[in-house]
């Protein structure tokens, strides 16, 4: 009561008590995933295959668009497992996809649970947490994204799904790409989730997505949110339906226009939160960020990596250097370009600077924060190097030197300054290069632990499809094929 004593006085004296300056509120992050998409499937990075991206050209138009930037996995599940770690998955085991064909293993396996997670970091900080889409970080008790941080979940929980049930309605398209032909209706396994529980969802589900994205920040609007739209698409199967298919008449070839098609209604989603964010009056509140997975899947002869060589599952430019544009209006100039090399590994610091917290001691990040190049206040991260490790095959980047190696087959050297689509190896006249280059991933080797699971498929691609930019169809173990794993 004698604390309360001189405040309750200084009222009685018509004096009002000094309050404590608020905190200005930190802003929001949307973060809007595409599963599979290629560095030149949008129209921002070349789209040579027609593809009609208005909305996410937008954002670009109006931001900054990363010219160099890198995910930490050229498959979905360890590149996931590093953005919302903020870590190299290696660190934790993360390094194949969670994907088991038998359930009783499956549902014991995901994210380590000693890692901490963007949204659990956010929380903290007050915002309000929600994910939409492809989690594929665990589908068991304890490794759902309600139990990782996020107050509210739709999606799925593994790989892919159909995106409607049954598939076979009219006025849908589907092709059976790469052997990858689904069953008539949803895999009960691998249901749309509300929460926990199973729902009907009868919307094809990349409008589903959005849908509940606009419905989140329209619930949320009033305080600091993060919201994460991870979409499945384009992501085999490759199915749409006739609105976004009828769009593309010029394309002749079914699966390269379907798989337009579902692009084109990514771009549509991305149009409706950007619109719900200008309604609800906060879209200068909000950083929206567009990113892939990973570089497209060129085995479905579907999609384009542009200049870049390889694709999915590969260690080259094609399989690790995304499209990635951010948007911030009032904080972000428009029309800027960034070629300074960056990764998905520094989100997580940059979510941390912009909601007030500090990075953690308890665990080593790999990334830095990219608030100070946002805000046109200072250059990107400096960073020793980046790293990728899947099974086998392996490849470091240090400056503009890049080196491959496959398993079995001498090292790759290439100078990305000048030869971004990797098309001339300077191994033999650069042998320093390699040894120096050779060092730092046998150093950064010793910071892994054994991947927690095998993976579930072997593939054999042709090495020479890769480096003639044909689709790399897997085929039986022979000559000239590498093995890749998922």
């Amino acid at each position: 009561m004698a604390l309360l004593a001189p405040v309750m006085l200084a009222a009685c004296n018509g004096v009002a008590a000094a309050e404590p300056p608020s905190s200005p509120r930190p802003p929001n992050v949307v973060l809007i995933l595409a599963d599979d998409l290629g560095y030149g499937d949008i129209c921002a990075y070349g789209c040579p295959l027609g593809g009609k991206t208005p909305n996410i050209d937008a954002l670009a138009a109006g931001g900054i668009r990363f010219t160099q930037a890198y995910v930490t996995a050229a498959v979905c599940g360890p590149s996931r497992a590093g953005l919302m770690t903020g870590r190299y998955q290696q660190r934790f085991g993360f390094e194949y996809n969670v994907s088991p064909p038998e359930r009783a293993i499956r549902e014991t396996l995901g994210l380590p649970l000693t890692e901490k997670l963007l949204p659990q970091y956010l929380k903290e900080r007050g915002y309000a947490t929600g994910m939409i889409g492809k989690w594929h970080l665990g589908p068991g008790a304890g490794y759902q994204p309600i139990d990782r941080g996020f107050d509210e979940y739709f999606g799925s929980l593994h790989s892919d799904t159909v995106y409607l049930d049954p598939l076979e309605q009219p006025g849908v398209h589907f092709i059976d790409a790469a052997h990858e032909r689904p069953g008539p209706h949803r895999d009960p396994l691998n249901p749309v989730l509300r929460g926990r529980e199973p729902v009907a969802e009868p919307e094809y589900l990349t409008d589903a997505f959005a849908r509940e994205a606009v419905a989140f920040i329209e619930r949320h609007q009033d305080r600091p949110f993060f919201l994460y739209v991870a979409h499945h698409a384009p992501h085999t199967p490759l199915q749409v339906p006739d609105r976004y298919y009828d769009r593309f008449p010029e394309i002749n070839d079914a699966g390269t226009r379907i798989y337009a098609a579902m692009v084109s209604a990514i771009d549509d989603g991305v149009g409706k939160i950007d619109d719900a964010l200008g309604r609800a009056g906060v879209r200068e509140k909000t950083l929206v960020l567009f990113l892939s997975d990973n570089g497209c899947a060129t085995y479905t002869g579907a999609c384009s990596n542009g200049p870049l060589l390889g694709g999915k599952l590969t260690p080259f430019e094609g399989g690790n250097r995304v499209p990635f544009i951010a948007s911030w209006p009032g904080t972000i100039a428009p029309g800027r370009m960034v070629d300074a090399p960056i990764s998905t590994l520094d989100l997580l610091p940059t979510a941390l600077e912009l909601a007030g917290a500090e990075r953690p001691k308890d665990r080593e990040l790999d990334g830095g924060s990219l608030v100070a190049l946002l805000r046109g206040q200072g250059p990107a991260p400096e960073r020793h190097a980046f790293f990728w490790n899947l099974g086998h095959h392996w490849a470091v980047r240090r400056g503009d030197w890049k080196l491959v190696q496959l398993l079995g087959r001498k090292p790759l050297l290439y100078d990305l300054s000048a030869d971004p689509g990797e098309d001339r190896d300077e191994a033999k006249h650069q042998p320093a290069v390699v040894k120096q280059l050779e060092r730092l991933h046998d150093k950064w080797q010793r910071g892994k632990v054994p991947p927690l699971w095998p993976t579930q498929e072997l593939l054999h691609v042709p090495l020479q499809d890769i480096f003639d930019r044909k689709p790399m169809t897997p085929t039986k173990e022979g000559p000239g094929a590498i093995e890749v794993t998922t």
